[in-house]
């Protein structure tokens, strides 16, 4: 089993398009973190693309692609780490994105879960919402 403090798990399928543009962010801004790549059984070349590029990146191969939850708990269960991060592989992280979240958790153990502010790629102003009600906090 894999150990690691903070472990940021990107669950890919099919993805190296956005492993191309947005994993090059998660590097850069993870220093604290350990970095593993879930592969969900993919059939292009992902792998390989992470292979010869970020030799140095955790890659867990799932042997069928069994769905986005099973995907990752199928992974997690192979990797031991205090703090588990479940990240897309279509988001860019910025400067200091984790460490206020695990110094919060570190200070208070009641806290369970915790997230950073997802911004909308395309306009920085605005929260990303996820298909709720355009963008407004509603009752869902």
């Amino acid at each position: 089993m894999l150990k690691a403090k903070i472990a940021v798990v990107i669950l890919n399928w099919n993805g190296k398009i956005f492993l191309e543009e947005f994993l090059p962010s998660v590097i850069k801004n993870s220093a604290c973190a350990t970095i593993y790549i879930a592969d969900n059984d993919s059939n292009d070349d992902s792998i390989s693309f992470l292979e010869l590029n970020y030799p140095n990146l955790k890659i867990i191969k799932n042997e069928i692609n069994s769905g986005f939850s099973e995907g990752y708990n199928a992974a997690l269960k192979k990797i031991d780490s205090e703090y588990y991060i479940l990240l897309n592989s279509d988001v860019q992280v910025t400067p200091n994105w984790i460490e206020p979240i695990i110094e919060l958790m570190d200070s208070d153990k009641t806290i369970a879960a915790c997230q950073p502010k997802i911004l909308d790629y395309k306009n920085k102003t605005y929260f990303e919402y996820a298909g709720a009600c355009g963008g407004y906090i509603d009752k869902y």
